[in-house]
């Protein structure tokens, strides 16, 4: 609760929520129901495979485990080292692709 000497507590926007699931929450549900998002989740591996991206993270994985030895590189490694630079290079035009698509699928399913 925020509150003031001029007026009444009022709730935080956490509070407020409650059982009250948010927009982020219900889209992703439609999407699992519709089966949208493992159809999503394709066309990205599909896009991410053609233009190179996948490749590049693997050899920024391997020269990482190449230069500190492969008994010393956890998956938590890989995962801290790769996660900023993989979304950081994902090509423009793979996320327009994704973003119109989920345009579509929240215009059709009326969201």
């Amino acid at each position: 609760m925020k509150h003031s000497v001029n007026r009444p507590p009022t709730p935080d926007g956490a509070e407020d929520q409650g059982n009250e699931p948010i927009l982020q929450e219900i889209i992703n549900i439609k999407l699992i129901e519709s089966g949208e998002k493992e159809r999503l989740m394709e066309m990205l591996r599909e896009r991410l495979i053609e233009c190179g991206w996948k490749d590049e993270m693997k050899a920024l994985c391997r020269a990482y485990v190449k230069k500190k030895g492969r008994n010393n590189v956890t998956v938590d490694d890989l995962v801290h080292l790769i996660t900023p630079k993989g979304r950081a290079s994902v090509p423009d035009s793979v996320k327009a692709e994704l973003l119109q698509r989920i345009r579509s699928f929240l215009t059709s399913a009326a969201l």
